[in-house]
């Protein structure tokens, strides 16, 4: 699997930008994660979690869950743990099978905490794997498993969650399907979660169609997620204790079938998106801007197109989304993560059956 020697470059707010493809070969790679070695971690939906080095798979990590890959569902997010170093706990989110569960039928969203143990030979083991979250209801649904990971400055995870194809669980407070879940690294529940009355305790917020994309804002610690909408109606939301952003009863996105959903765009008692897309493009990763190779971008949001085949810059002012930047649109195919690195660079995954790891630049750099 060794790496094309494939770039292209576009114009930008920054200048010309250069997209290089590091490896291919991928398949429907979905998380990266950036190992102290200088490795790449990727999971991929069908259940691999492989090393990248030089270009190429350099090893295979043993002892990954069990999961169900079929439709949306597999191995999907990861991320390391504020202490990985000295630790090497990683994160895993997943399509659990129902029997794993000791459940009868279904699958649901689930996360895994385990020690990575890398060995001498390029790859890897898990070490100590325990499921710490699953979802409280498990179906035959295929769609929907949201499935990102936000760890905030407290050490605590935000955990999103799709309704799984079923809207009106999105609206259900005791229905872990569409929404966001705060629990601790050990999963407990944090004392502090805000716990309406009636909400089950791990929520943080409701009213979620299929968030895919979650990060933290540096400096303050806040969440900030990105969602799909049906057709139409992609969000980036800003999720604090308690808040219910509507899914279904309002959205800015109409069914597939062009027929109206919900009571329109707003209710009173339900939170508005800061940004929205319509038509869709179906977002997934997020990530902030820092580093010094793009210094004009310092603050702003990034994130991919999976329909849209783009990557996204949202200039930020405070809390406000105050103009977008669309990048290689058409061009890098579908973009299910971003991540920005150590070196500045911000690093791409493309879903595919020849899933691509992609970095971009500023051209000589």
């Amino acid at each position: 699997m060794a790496a094309p020697a494939i770039a292209q470059t576009v114009e930008s707010s920054v200048g010309p930008l250069r997209a290089t493809v590091l490896a291919e070969g991928l398949d429907h790679p979905w998380a990266l994660a950036f190992l102290p070695d200088g490795r790449f971690l990727v999971t991929e939906r069908s259940g691999r979690l492989v090393l990248i080095e030089s270009g190429v798979v350099s090893g295979v990590v043993e002892g990954v869950p069990n999961v169900v890959a079929r439709g949306q569902g597999g191995l999907l997010d990861l991320a390391l743990a504020p202490d990985f170093e000295t630790s090497g706990q990683i994160y895993l989110t997943y399509a659990e099978p129902a029997e794993d569960a000791g459940l009868q039928r279904g699958t649901g969203t689930a996360v895994m905490a385990a020690k990575l143990v890398l060995t001498n030979g390029g790859g890897g083991q898990l070490e100590d794997q325990r499921v710490i979250f699953r979802m409280n209801n498990f179906t035959n649904s295929t769609r929907h498993f949201g499935s990102r990971i936000a760890i905030a400055p407290d050490g605590n995870l935000f955990v999103t969650l799709g309704e799984r194809g079923d809207m009106d669980r999105a609206q259900d407070p005791e229905d872990l399907a569409g929404g966001i879940v705060r629990i601790a690294p050990d999963g407990s529940v944090p004392e502090d979660n805000p716990k309406p009355e009636g909400w089950a305790p791990e929520f943080w917020s409701i009213g979620h169609r299929n968030p895919q994309g979650a990060t933290i804002r540096p400096g303050d610690g806040v969440l900030f997620t990105v969602e799909h909408g049906a057709r139409g109606g992609d969000e980036v939301n800003m999720p604090t204790a308690g808040d219910n952003f509507g899914w279904p009863v309002i959205t800015y996105g109409v069914d597939y079938s062009g027929v109206a959903i919900g009571e329109g765009t707003e209710k009173e008692g339900l939170e508005q998106p800061i940004h929205y897309w319509d038509p869709s493009i179906s977002p997934s990763g997020l990530d902030f801007y820092e580093g010094s190779l793009m210094p004009d971008w310092e603050g702003d949001l990034l994130l991919g197109g999976l329909s849209g085949a783009v990557l996204v810059r949202l200039d930020m002012e405070g809390d406000a989304v105050v103009a977008e930047e669309r990048l290689f649109e058409g061009q890098l195919g579908r973009i299910r993560d971003v991540r920005v690195g150590a070196d500045g660079a911000v690093y791409l995954l493309t879903d595919a059956d020849n899933g691509q790891l992609i970095r971009v630049a500023p051209e000589g750099k």
